[in-house]
């Protein structure tokens, strides 16, 4: 498996748009719907921590990870949509970092 690819869109801390290219197809497409209106702590306290295989990461952790790191870049108090393009690390490089 290469590199995965994420995009989404945090629109006021909610997550919006998710996007994955690359991975299990249909198991991120499942996980791109059922995140999509919740907030980014609902998304984090459900994946956060999650690890695939011998991985010590899995793509659902790295989502929670990167919109955790995105919620603190985005500036409080603005109502404006912030769009984060975030790409994942290669597998066999996920919890070697």
């Amino acid at each position: 498996i290469g590199p995965v690819r994420l995009e989404f869109e945090l629109d006021n801390n909610i997550v919006r748009n998710v996007k994955f290219a690359g991975g299990c197809s249909g198991n991120l497409k499942a996980l791109s719907a059922l995140v999509d209106g919740m907030s980014v702590d609902q998304v984090k306290d459900k994946l956060l921590g999650i690890t695939c295989g011998f991985k010590s990461t899995s793509c659902s952790d790295q989502l929670a990870r990167a919109l955790v790191k995105a919620a603190g870049e985005e500036n409080v108090g603005h109502k404006q949509k912030h769009l984060i393009k975030y790409q994942t690390p290669d597998y066999k490089t996920w919890g070697k970092q």
